[in-house]
């Protein structure tokens, strides 16, 4: 392994390759997915306003997503996942609420959606693994978790 530093995309290409999905796209695909646990379809008009983007960028991003396979989409169209697109987005959800969790656990409510946004692209499966079973312990243990915000509270004074 190379133990060298390197740039964020630098350890991105070790990590990943160049076939990874890119934040944005990942950012896409995840809104996608929130949007079909209510609905089997987006529109490109809701997504773009979902994401606070222009149609053109939304749509150029739905083209990218379909050439990898993992929604279906037709200029002017509605956009609906793939078997491989609901399963990537499941998991780039269930990361996503596992970070979120896992700031509030640790107490940091401020900002916390944007803190997560910034922090879920960079983190490895792994690590969104080990903060869901610390989660999941401090959830089985209250009175352990009471203890942690009573020192934590010391430190935050």
């Amino acid at each position: 392994m190379d133990d060298r530093f390197h740039t964020v995309r630098g350890y991105e290409l070790q990590r990943h390759g160049k076939n990874k999905l890119t934040s944005a796209l990942e950012d896409y695909l995840e809104m996608i997915y929130r949007n079909s646990l209510n609905e089997n379809y987006i529109r490109i008009n809701v997504l773009a306003q979902l994401l606070n983007v222009k149609d053109s960028s939304a749509s150029k991003m739905v083209k990218k997503l379909g050439e990898l396979g993992i929604v279906n989409y037709e200029k002017y169209g509605i956009v609906t996942l793939t078997d491989k697109g609901r399963r990537i987005g499941e998991y780039l959800l269930n990361r996503h609420n596992t970070i979120e969790n896992f700031l509030s656990f640790i107490g940091r409510n401020k900002d916390a959606l944007v803190q997560t946004e910034l922090i879920e692209h960079i983190i490895d499966e792994d690590t969104v693994k080990s903060m869901k079973i610390l989660c999941g312990f401090f959830n089985s243990n209250k009175d352990i978790l009471e203890k942690y915000k009573e020192y934590r509270n010391k430190f935050c004074e």
